[in-house]
């Protein structure tokens, strides 16, 4: 059950792009029709009248069922009105390429197969697997009504409506299974390869007995349109998933990938730059996608996000310690100026990121990552020269907390990344002494009551970190002091 609470506005705007995507998904349909009977579309309404109500209303029911399932299980889908529109975007796609593909080709090769994949990849299991029944209803009756009033009954074109009903169940829910475990384009190939088989089994085997006299050319046919069923949906998916990842800020296993890929815009910046800010960012990445992997969070979207969490540091990359010589500047400025530089690397970051048009997700960890946390270091210097006591807050984070487990994650892998690297004594005892210490102070102060973390989580979370950077900071063998010369 979602969490998200909606307000009435919100629930009256989600109804409304509900309303409003139905009524484009009618202009899809009316397209489809045209194409499909030639462009003599007023005859046919005018002579089928009783059926176009009934798709029509059915539709609608379906679009309905849609609603109501995420008002109850998932209201963060109905609190963010694109995500609404990219399903019915996905689906006016599919419905107008299938039915194009399935009067100029064959109905066998229309790329029913493209939906349920598309869904997969920008939405949870679970969610994709019941709009892929939606959508399998949905061609099932549109289909039919086409197949009765066109007079196809009586044909071999008779069982399209349910070898694509079947096609969509179980190809479909196949493809949905596999998608998960795929992190590179290439798999989705073999994805395709993996699904020939579903797709060609209902396709022969179910219009076997409408085959007249073994008709050996129809069952090569059926195979083969079956085969371009599976590529044509697996070229459409691979071809709109970047368009659809720009259109609606997705992030995919591969946009994030080319994020954190070393000719990334800002990664570039960052490695010329602020070289000592970027190494810090590469072993946060990987404690951050270990620790999410470790909590079953998004191990990638964790190793991307913590990438950019110090991308602020580009402003002023000089100015902060692993980017500097032997000489620190703050040794010319007063502790309220240092404060000032420091923590605006945050929201420097977060400006940073939507300059570059980078997900919202990587801006909210940018601002989250150090929380309300004081600059203990420039504190303590201003105490001493002070005579009377200060207002930590002025010398402290803005915040806001973090709002997401790999928020949480992320500020836990940054500050023991940095508390170890300054450690002369890296032994996994010592280790494993401060990273707790410094997830205990966190949890002190505050800083992750904004955030549903649990403590079996933090506590798996630490034992990850602990273990990652005693690799990470192992001991070393020292070389003996020995100086060898050629012979």
């Amino acid at each position: 059950m979602s969490n998200t609470k909606l307000s009435n506005k919100q629930i009256a705007l989600s109804i409304l792009t509900f309303i409003i995507c139905q009524i484009m998904l009618f202009l899809v349909m009316f397209i489809t029709m045209l194409i499909n009977t030639d462009w003599h579309i007023l005859s046919f309404i005018e002579a089928n009248t009783n059926s176009v109500i009934t798709v029509a209303v059915s539709s609608v029911i379906l679009s309905i069922i849609i609603f109501i399932y995420f008002f109850t299980e998932n209201k963060a889908v109905l609190a963010k009105y694109s995500k609404i529109v990219e399903i019915y975007m996905i689906l006016y796609i599919t419905v107008l390429v299938t039915n194009v593909i399935g009067k100029y080709v064959s109905p066998t090769a229309r790329p029913l197969l493209y939906f349920p994949l598309a869904i997969a990849m920008f939405f949870k299991r679970r969610e994709a697997i019941f709009l892929t029944v939606i959508y399998g209803f949905q061609m099932f009756i549109f289909n039919w009504f086409l197949n009765i009033t066109t007079g196809a009954l009586d044909n071999f074109q008779a069982l399209d409506s349910f070898t694509g009903l079947l096609t969509m169940f179980c190809g479909g829910v196949l493809g949905i299974f596999l998608l998960k475990g795929i992190k590179t384009r290439i798999g989705c190939v073999i994805i395709a390869l993996v699904l020939f088989i579903p797709t060609i089994i209902i396709n022969v085997v179910m219009p076997l007995t409408s085959i007249v006299n073994d008709n050996l050319f129809k069952i090569v046919e059926l195979v083969l349109f079956s085969m371009l069923d599976c590529i044509f949906s697996v070229l459409m998916f691979l071809f709109l998933t970047p368009v659809f990842e720009t259109l609606f800020s997705e992030l995919t296993p591969f946009r994030l990938r080319e994020l954190t890929s070393d000719n990334a815009k800002l990664m570039k910046k960052l490695k010329q730059h602020a070289l000592g800010t970027y190494n810090h960012c590469v072993v946060v990445a990987q404690l951050a996608e270990a620790c999410a992997s470790a909590i079953d969070e998004d191990p990638e979207l964790a190793r991307a996000a913590a990438y950019y969490h110090d991308i602020g540091k580009l402003k002023n990359p000089e100015m902060f310690a692993e980017n500097q010589s032997e000489y620190d500047l703050h040794k010319e400025l007063t502790p309220e100026l240092s404060v000032d530089i420091i923590r605006s690397h945050a929201r420097e970051g977060a400006k940073l990121i939507n300059k570059y048009r980078l997900p919202e997700f990587f801006a909210d960890i940018a601002v989250q990552h150090h929380g309300t946390l004081p600059i203990k270091y420039f504190y303590a210097k201003a105490l001493k020269m002070s005579d009377g006591e200060l207002n930590v807050a002025n010398y402290s984070y803005p915040g806001p907390t973090p709002t997401s487990k790999i928020a949480a994650i992320i500020m836990i892998a940054d500050a023991s990344e940095a508390a170890v690297r300054s450690l002369s004594d890296r032994s996994p005892e010592k280790v494993a002494s401060l990273v707790s210490s410094l997830v205990e102070e966190r949890m002190n102060l505050d800083q992750f009551v904004d955030c549903n973390i649990t403590m079996r989580e933090l506590t798996i979370v630490t034992q990850t970190v602990t273990n990652q950077l005693a690799g990470v900071y192992h001991s070393r063998v020292k070389y003996p002091k020995l100086v060898l010369t050629r012979k």
